[in-house]
């Protein structure tokens, strides 16, 4: 018997959602070392809109 539609066990969530959050982490990395890459690259390394040019500049320095 079941009370409002609940079950006498609870569904599974973590088990079936795992491709999903690897997947999502995966993705996020990714994204982020792209980024990063896309950042620091020779096209947009001196760019003044760029906000990370004075971070790359002291870098480069060392």
């Amino acid at each position: 018997m079941s009370f409002l539609g609940l079950r006498k066990w609870p569904t599974p969530v973590a088990k079936p959602m795992w491709p999903f959050v690897a997947a999502s982490a995966l993705t996020f990395f990714l994204v982020g070392k792209a980024q990063d890459m896309g950042v620091k690259s020779e096209g947009f390394r001196n760019d003044p809109r760029n906000p990370y040019a004075a971070q790359i500049a002291k870098q480069s320095h060392h």
